[in-house]
C-alpha cells in the first residue's frame, strides 16, 4: 500500500466525543467493502497510516511503540470484522491522531468504524463465512481490554464504534539537533518497522513473560470461555499468541468424536482450522506447507511442548529462513481434540518460561474447544428438533398471498412459538399460530403434540371450534404428563429440585382458522384462545379486530370454544402475530400500547403479503435498541 495523504480533521466527520479532543489532530479515512476482504484491508490501512505519520514527523507519532502498532491492528481487525459480519454494509474506517493536551505527555490514537445498518446491535454471535480463510470477530472483549475508552455512537443511517488508544509520551529531544537528517532516517526506519514488524527478541519475550504472564492467562481464559464455536477458539488462539510469543501459529482440529488419546498422534486426518502469521504476505504459503506436511507427535509428548521441524520452505526468505517450532497436543478430559503449533524465527529453542506459559495457555484452549463442541452438539440436536416441530413449507392457497416471519429468541434451540399452513381437504385450507407458555424441551413436547393433532383433526373434518375443544382436552391429559416429564429430566440434568416451567408448560395460546376460497374472496372461520387478536386491514387502510378473545388451551377442563366467520375480500389483509410482537418492549412501553400494531398495519395498505410481514418485522425490531427478548412470529394472509 502506498503512502496515505494526511488530512486535517475538518475534512472528516467523526463520532468520538468532541470534549475529549485536546487540540489539533490529523485524520485519515477510507471506505471498505462489506465482505471478507475488509479486515485485511483495514489492517494494512492502519499500518500504513502509522508509518506515514511517523515518516512525516507528526509530533504525537514520536510516542509510537510496537505495542501500539500491534494493538491498533488487532483492534481495527475486531471492529471491521464485527461490522462486516453483523451489518453486511460498506464500512467506513477513520483513524485520528490527537496531540497531547497542554501539560500532558501522551496523545491518543482514535479508531472509528462505521456501518450503515444502525438497527442491528453490536453482537458477539458470529456467522461462519461460506468459504475461504475465515475472519471471525472476537466480540468487543478485546476492544475493551486494549483501549483507554470506547463507545458506540448512533446517527441517522449510521452506527459507529470508536476506541481510543493512548500514545505513550517520549523524552524531549535536544533543542539543537546537529544531524537532522539522522533523525529523519530514524523516522524512516521506524515507519518500515510498523509496516513490516520485525521478530521480537528473546529478551523481550522474557520481560513480557515475567511481567504479564498471569494477566495474559487470565484475559485469555475470559475470552476463550465466552466462545461456543471451535473455529472461533482456534482463531482466538492465533490472535492471542501472535505476535506476543510467536511469529506464527497453526491449529489442527480433529473430528468431533473426541476419542481417547491412543498411541502416536498423526494430524494428517485432522482439519487445519487456523493459520496466523505476523506477516500476512507469508500466510497462504505457510498454510500450504503445513497442510502438506502436518506434524506428528509421539504418545510420550503428552500435552507438553514437542519440537518439530521448522517449515523452511514457507519461511525461506530473510529472517524466516530458520527458527524454532513447537507442537502442543490439545487434550481435555482424556480426549484428543487437536494440535497447536507455534514458531519463532531466529531462535535455536524457545525459553523454558515461554514453553511453560504456552502449555498453560493450550490447556485453556483445549477446555474451550471441549465446551464449544458440547455446545455445538447440543445446538445441532436442538436445530434438528426445531425443524421437526415446524412445517417444511407453507401450503399455497388459491387466491391468497401469504407472508411469514419466524424468529426464535434462542437461535440454537426450539422456541415456544410455532406456525402451520396446510391443506385439510378439497377446497379447505387451515392455518395456526401458537405460543406455548414455556421454553426449551418442555415447549417442544407441547408443540410436538399440538401441531400433528391440529392437522389430524382438521383432515378428519372437524370444525374449527371442535378442533379447539379436542386440543384443549389433549393438553389437559397427555401433554401434562409428557411436559412435566421433560421438565423433570431437564431439572435433574441441571441439578435443580423443581422444574421451573413444568406446571404451566402445557398452556397454549392459539389462533386457528379455516380458509375456503371462492371467486372474489375467501371465507375465513377463526377462533382465538388466549392469543393476540388478529387484525383485518381494508384496501382503504382501515383496521379492525377479526376475532374475540377466549381462554388459553390447557387451563380449564370443561371449556367450550366458539368460532366466528367473515369474508376476506380481494385486497384485504389478515395479520396474525404472537406476543413477541405485541409485547416488544422499549423501556416501560410496549409495541402495541395505544393500538401500536394497528397503526403499523394501517401504514401497510396496498402492500402485498410478504412486504407487510417484512415491514411489521422491521418496525418491531426498530422499536427498541435491544434485541428481542421473546420469540417473534407473524403470519400475513391477503386475498388477491
Amino acid at each position: 500500500m502506498g503512502s496515505i495523504p494526511l488530512q486535517r480533521e475538518t475534512d472528516f466527520r467523526s463520532s468520538a466525543p468532541a470534549p475529549d479532543r485536546p487540540g489539533p489532530s490529523v485524520v485519515v479515512g477510507t471506505s471498505l467493502p462489506g465482505n471478507s476482504l475488509a479486515p485485511a484491508a483495514a489492517r494494512k490501512f492502519v499500518r500504513a497510516a502509522l508509518a506515514d505519520w511517523t515518516e512525516l514527523g507528526v509530533p504525537a507519532a514520536a510516542g509510537f511503540t510496537d505495542r501500539l502498532a500491534d494493538d491498533s491492528v488487532l483492534l481495527v481487525s475486531e471492529l471491521v470484522t464485527n461490522a462486516v459480519v453483523h451489518a453486511g454494509t460498506a464500512v467506513e474506517l477513520l483513524c485520528r491522531l490527537d496531540d497531547a493536551p497542554p501539560g500532558e505527555s501522551a496523545g491518543a490514537l482514535v479508531i472509528e468504524v462505521s456501518d450503515h445498518h444502525p438497527s442491528r446491535a453490536v453482537r458477539s454471535e458470529q456467522t461462519r463465512p461460506a468459504s475461504g480463510t475465515p475472519e471471525y470477530g472476537r466480540g468487543l472483549y478485546l476492544v475493551a481490554t486494549l483501549s483507554e475508552s470506547w463507545g458506540i455512537t448512533y446517527r441517522p443511517g449510521t452506527k459507529t464504534v470508536w476506541a481510543r488508544l493512548p500514545v505513550e509520551g517520549v523524552k524531549a529531544v535536544h533543542e539543537i539537533e546537529s544531524y537532522a537528517s539522522e533523525h529523519a532516517l530514524q523516522r524512516g526506519l521506524r515507519a518500515a518497522e510498523i509496516l513490516a514488524p520485525l521478530p521480537k527478541r528473546t529478551a523481550h519475550d522474557m520481560e513480557w513473560v515475567n511481567r504479564g504472564a498471569l494477566t495474559f492467562l487470565a484475559e485469555a481464559s475470559d475470552l476463550l470461555a465466552g466462545q461456543f464455536d471451535e473455529d472461533m477458539v482456534a482463531a482466538l488462539a492465533g490472535q492471542l499468541l501472535v505476535p506476543r510469543l510467536a511469529d506464527w501459529c497453526a491449529v489442527w482440529l480433529e473430528d468431533g468424536s473426541e476419542g481417547p488419546v491412543r498411541g502416536d498422534l498423526d494430524v494428517s486426518g485432522a482439519r487445519l482450522a487456523r493459520v496466523w502469521h505476523s506477516s500476512e504476505s507469508r500466510l497462504e504459503e505457510l498454510r500450504r506447507v503445513l497442510e502438506k506436511e502436518p506434524p506428528q507427535l509421539p504418545e510420550a509428548a503428552g500435552s507438553g511442548a514437542f519440537p518439530i521441524p521448522w517449515p523452511g520452505e514457507a519461511l525461506a526468505a530473510g529472517a524466516g529462513s530458520s527458527g524454532a517450532a513447537l507442537a502442543y497436543r490439545l487434550v481435555a478430559g482424556g480426549r484428543s481434540l487437536g494440535t497447536l503449533v507455534i514458531g519463532r524465527a531466529g531462535l535455536v529453542r524457545f525459553a523454558d518460561e515461554v514453553t511453560g506459559l504456552v502449555e498453560d495457555f493450550t490447556r485453556r484452549v483445549a477446555l474451550a474447544l471441549s465446551t464449544a463442541r458440547r455446545y455445538q452438539r447440543q445446538a445441532n440436536i436442538s436445530q434438528v428438533l426445531q425443524r421437526g416441530l415446524l412445517p417444511s413449507k407453507v401450503a399455497e392457497i388459491p387466491g391468497v398471498e401469504s407472508g411469514l416471519v419466524y424468529e426464535p429468541r434462542d437461535k440454537g434451540g426450539p422456541g415456544g412459538d410455532f406456525y402451520d399452513v396446510f391443506h385439510a381437504s378439497d377446497g379447505r385450507w387451515c392455518f395456526a399460530l401458537g405460543d406455548v407458555q414455556g421454553k426449551g424441551p418442555e415447549a417442544a413436547v407441547v408443540i410436538g403434540l399440538a401441531r400433528p393433532w391440529l392437522r389430524l383433526l382438521a383432515r378428519e373434518g372437524y370444525a374449527v371450534s371442535e378442533v379447539m375443544d379436542r386440543l384443549n382436552q389433549l393438553l389437559l391429559d397427555d401433554a401434562t404428563e409428557a411436559a412435566d416429564a421433560a421438565a423433570a429430566v431437564v431439572a435433574v440434568a441441571g441439578g435443580q429440585g423443581v422444574p421451573p416451567d413444568g406446571p404451566t408448560s402445557r398452556f397454549l395460546s392459539l389462533l386457528y382458522g379455516e380458509l375456503v376460497p371462492y371467486e372474489g374472496g375467501v371465507r375465513v372461520t377463526i377462533a382465538c384462545a388466549g392469543h393476540p387478536l388478529p387484525l383485518l386491514l381494508s384496501p382503504e387502510g382501515e383496521v379492525r379486530e377479526a376475532a374475540t378473545p377466549q381462554m388459553l388451551l390447557g387451563v380449564v377442563d370443561d371449556e367450550t370454544y366458539t368460532s366466528e366467520s367473515f369474508d376476506l375480500r380481494a385486497g384485504e389483509t389478515l395479520l396474525c402475530v404472537t406476543d413477541g410482537v405485541t409485547e416488544r418492549r422499549s423501556g416501560r412501553s410496549q409495541f402495541d400500547d395505544e393500538d401500536g400494531l394497528a397503526a403499523a398495519l394501517a401504514g401497510c395498505a396496498g402492500l402485498d403479503a410478504p412486504l407487510v410481514a417484512e415491514r411489521i418485522r422491521r418496525l418491531v425490531h426498530e422499536f427498541s435498541d435491544r434485541p428481542p427478548d421473546d420469540d417473534l412470529a407473524l403470519l400475513v394472509l391477503r386475498a388477491s
